[in-house]
């Protein structure tokens, strides 16, 4: 029995690795890690309502800041899972976990990003919606 590393990552996107997400050095770009990351994300997002509060209210998520440690270089062809976890809730912001992890190498890269709830009408952070904690919470708790 092998320990599934995306066991406490609570939405979890797999991917197809496109021959266009390679670079010349012959594995995947690292600006193209940054766009897994970014699509796993936003499926968090969704499933927490946060997407939807900036449609609705004008208050949403803005990204303030990102990284990323690459393990393993990842090649086409092969498929990905890229897990996300909420790994600090602050009163206006929420610090995300990554975790990239290829069928063919294992863990690959691990990520993380800050994102700020921002209110887009006045142009300024604004506290995280009280739904969208909560709903990131109870996501959270599901995979304690």
């Amino acid at each position: 029995m092998t320990h599934d590393p995306l066991v406490r990552y609570p939405h979890v996107l797999d991917l197809a690795v496109g021959w266009s997400d390679m670079d010349s050095f012959e594995h995947v770009s690292n600006l193209v890690y940054f766009r897994y990351f970014q699509d796993a994300r936003i499926g968090y997002l969704n499933r927490v309502g946060w997407m939807e509060s900036k449609r609705l209210t004008g208050k949403g998520p803005i990204v303030k800041s990102t990284g990323a440690t690459y393990r393993k270089p990842v090649r086409f062809p092969d498929t990905v899972r890229v897990g996300v976890r909420a790994a600090d809730i602050g009163d206006d912001r929420v610090t995300f976990e990554h975790l990239l992890v290829s069928a063919a190498v294992g863990v690959a890269c691990e990520g993380v990003a800050v994102l700020v709830s921002y209110d887009y009408t006045a142009g300024a952070k604004c506290p995280l919606p009280p739904d969208v904690r909560a709903a990131i919470v109870a996501l959270e708790a599901s995979r304690a």
